[in-house]
């Protein structure tokens, strides 16, 4: 890694990663014409799937994700069309819509989970626990600068 950035070198494992994702998903979804998730998705689904029991909304994902309005809004409606999530308008407040689970987004979900922790084991092979310890620090370092940056 000499001369190249570390940008370069996130990006290129980025890429690497989804294209393994790709080549290797073998998610069978429950409905025949229902397209496979996106990374991204996937995480949307396991952020809803773990706070079943909390209302979920837009500007929650928003957050949590580091995601722009239009950039969540567009995978909100792409997953409501591919039927992976219901948007419910909330009683109280009805600018704002609930984002809900399907019944059969569940079993996706486990799935998509399962491919995850594969390739995380796939990533952390030959790199020890003190190493592994640095570099998480290191990126959440790395996070919090473009917080800082990103605030101003």
């Amino acid at each position: 890694m000499k001369d190249e950035k570390i940008l370069f070198q996130i990006k290129s494992l980025e890429k690497k990663i989804y294209q393994y994702f790709l080549q290797n998903q073998k998610l069978t979804c429950p409905y025949k014409n229902m397209p496979k998730p996106t990374p991204t998705q996937l995480q949307i689904i396991e952020y809803l799937a773990s706070h079943v029991h909390e209302e979920v909304y837009q500007r929650d994902l928003e957050n949590i994700f580091s995601l722009k309005r239009a950039t969540i809004s567009g995978v909100l409606q792409t997953m409501e069309k591919n039927g992976f999530i219901s948007r419910v308008v909330d009683k109280e407040d009805t600018r704002k819509k609930k984002i809900l689970l399907n019944s059969s987004t569940k079993e996706i979900f486990l799935q998509g989970k399962k491919k995850v922790e594969e390739i995380e084991g796939i990533l952390m092979q030959n790199i020890s626990v003190e190493e592994k310890e640095i570099f998480g620090k290191i990126l959440c370092q790395m996070k919090k600068n473009m917080e800082n940056v990103l605030k101003k």
